[in-house]
């Protein structure tokens, strides 16, 4: 996964956002997770907005099996995610709650992210 993110890498639908800083495959449950913790800390008010999504499946042998015999089963779903890229936006909520909430989603994902704000936002 070479380069930087070619798009999504503008906040394009709230005044919030947290960009990747690192290139990964982010699986759908780490998404979820990251999800229910910024949905948590802001106490459900507001708006977010998830700009990835799993579209890439991984697959996966069963354990102990020999080697042959074709490609494994689909085992879980990935985001593929470049620097750059937007993961999530929000709105409706001050900047401080945001930052919060972002830091605490930010923990549930493998990759290094910044906390990011509309260029037009004011206060």
């Amino acid at each position: 996964m070479k380069g930087d993110a070619k798009r999504g890498f503008t906040i394009a639908f709230g005044s919030f956002g947290l960009k990747s800083l690192d290139s990964h495959w982010i699986t759908d449950r780490q998404i979820e997770s990251a999800r229910q913790a910024l949905t948590r800390h802001m106490k459900r008010e507001g708006s977010v907005w998830i700009r990835i999504f799993p579209d890439k499946p991984i697959t996966r042998k069963p354990a102990e099996v020999r080697m042959g015999k074709g490609k494994g089963a689909p085992d879980h779903w990935a985001a593929v995610v470049k620097p750059g890229r937007i993961l999530f936006e929000a709105d409706g909520v001050t900047a401080e709650v945001a930052k919060e909430a972002f830091d605490l989603a930010a923990q549930k994902l493998p990759i290094k992210t910044k906390f990011v704000v509309r260029r037009d936002y004011t206060v």
